[in-house]
């Protein structure tokens, strides 16, 4: 994998955990139970990681990039999926990362959302 960071960087969000989830084999990062995140491999077994995406940023990307497809196994419209033996710069990559972390917690309860920024595990 050439993003050997994408691990730390997602679970230094905060709140987010990891799960594997084995019927899938996937490892996925969850935010109070809602996903933001998969690392996989596709059917070729090429590294993918998955992330939500706002459906016109999504198309933006795509466009940009070949290693960015429309989300693997996943709604094609609200998520994207980078193959991490591809081009995408690290930069992209934190964006993308940071971009579906907000698009996530902007759903949750404001009570959720104002724990989550002061730091308060007692929600």
């Amino acid at each position: 994998m050439n993003y050997e960071w994408v691990d730390g960087y997602l679970l230094s969000k905060p709140e987010v955990t990891k799960e594997f989830k084995e019927e899938w084999e996937w490892d996925r990062y969850l935010l109070k139970g809602k996903m933001i995140s998969a690392l996989c491999t596709d059917k070729n077994g090429k590294e993918i990681l998955t992330l939500k995406c706002e459906p016109v940023f999504a198309k933006k990307l795509r466009s940009q990039y070949k290693d960015i497809i429309p989300g693997y196994y996943m709604n094609k419209v609200h998520w994207n999926s980078v193959y991490l033996e591809g081009e995408v710069s690290d930069e992209v990559i934190k964006n993308m990362i940071d971009h579906s972390y907000e698009l996530v917690i902007n759903k949750l309860s404001k009570k959720m959302q104002n724990a989550i920024k002061n730091g308060d595990k007692n929600d």
